[in-house]
């Protein structure tokens, strides 16, 4: 697995969004794999959050029958985590302040994802 070119990802996706302030790419069953993150986020501790999240997120797509589910945004009062679903081996985990554009976010992450899956699966 090319671990540098996930960083890279990564990297590139907080040069874009204003706002991003740690990201993790992790297996779905909370396992991380690589993470760009500040000294006092435990990326062990947040991929096993976002994989729960993320499953309960898809029990609920697929119960509502509202499709697959491609993310999901925990706001919060000092800023978000948003977790994206990457197929159905992993998930990309993106915390932002206050000042994150969720928008921007939104738009950004889809070629990034795709990007990220291609790796993985190599």
């Amino acid at each position: 697995m090319d671990f540098d070119a996930l960083i890279a990802e990564l990297r590139t996706l907080r040069e874009n969004v204003a706002g991003v302030t740690d990201t993790v790419i992790a297996a779905v069953d909370g396992i991380p794999i690589v993470a760009d993150a500040a000294k006092d986020i435990d990326p062990a501790e947040v991929s096993a959050l976002a994989a729960a999240n993320l499953g309960i997120a898809r029990q609920a797509a697929e119960v509502t029958g509202k499709g697959t589910l491609r993310q999901t945004v925990v706001f919060s009062s000092d800023g978000y985590m948003a977790v994206y679903a990457i197929d159905r081996m992993a998930l990309m985990v993106i915390m932002g302040d206050r000042r994150l554009n969720v928008g921007r976010l939104l738009f950004e992450c889809r070629p990034v994802i795709d990007r990220i899956s291609s790796i993985l699966a190599a």
